[in-house]
């Protein structure tokens, strides 16, 4: 198996969202965004695999050494080697990766978020900086698709978080800002174990609805001219938005189910959107 095999296995199966955002891609840069995101996966593995906090720490400590072996030309892991073939072709930056490690690191030191602003920044480390690597990838011409990177990855963590609430919540974890639950009157308890309320209902309606209010702030930043290229964020986007819309008229289903889109309506959507002009 090949360094880019791997990575695609790892972050862009068939039937994934990324898949179908990848799918009208060149191969360079479908191999370079599925790099960049199998580089997140593994991070985000080794939370969920690793149930010692300090081993999990050392873990991405050796990540942290394999991104600097990236970086000087000496990777031994199959996705260090496909984000060196990577960045050697587009000139990506150190720091965001560094700022992916320091994303996951705030998972093993914190379970929950106080407040939105402290939610916002985990999110643009997770994901901002992969949306920003992605502009980067695909190319764009006006500064302001940063702009658009930055808050789109905010927006598209935001509303993965509010459609796992349920599994997450299963591992012991709850993004909800605390502030937030306490405003709508949402006990913890309540999430953890799955028992819905209406109280419950109209939290996740402001949360959704701020969510949306994200993804039209960073559309408003994307400049006609740089549209085409960042055509792959913008599927992503329609595809997460399309989660939203599936739990917006009953909030509680994502307690108890899995929330999902078939590969058909996924390809649908990444259709619709590659070919708008």
């Amino acid at each position: 198996m090949t360094p880019d095999d791997y990575c695609q296995q790892k972050a862009a199966m068939p039937g994934s969202s990324l898949y179908y955002s990848l799918v009208f891609l060149p191969q360079e840069q479908r191999t370079a965004i599925a790099a960049v995101h199998a580089f997140l996966r593994e991070l985000e593995s080794v939370v969920a695999d690793t149930h010692d906090p300090q081993l999990a720490e050392r873990k991405l400590e050796w990540w942290e050494s394999q991104l600097d072996s990236v970086f000087s030309g000496l990777p031994e892991h199959p996705v260090g080697k496909a984000l060196a073939q990577a960045i050697h072709t587009f000139d990506l930056p150190q720091e965001l990766f560094s700022e992916m490690i320091d994303g996951t690191s705030m998972d093993l030191q914190q379970g929950r978020y106080l407040d939105f602003k402290n939610l916002q920044l985990y999110c643009y480390r997770v994901s901002g900086t992969v949306c920003l690597l992605m502009s980067e990838i695909c190319s764009y011409t006006d500064r302001a698709t940063q702009k658009f990177a930055h808050d789109l990855g905010v927006a598209l963590k935001l509303a993965e978080l509010l459609v796992n609430v349920g599994a997450d919540a299963r591992q012991g974890r709850i993004y909800l800002p605390v502030d937030e639950l306490q405003q709508y009157n949402v006990p913890a308890a309540e999430i953890l174990d799955s028992h819905g309320s209406e109280n419950f209902d109209r939290l996740m309606t402001f949360q959704i609805q701020r969510t949306q209010a994200l993804f039209s702030q960073a559309l408003s930043h994307l400049q006609a001219a740089d549209r085409k290229t960042q055509r792959t964020s913008l599927i992503l986007a329609a595809i997460q938005q399309a989660m939203l819309h599936e739990i917006h008229f009953a909030p509680r289903q994502v307690l108890t189910h899995k929330i999902s889109l078939t590969p058909l309506r996924k390809l649908w959507i990444a259709t619709r959107v590659w070919l708008k002009p």
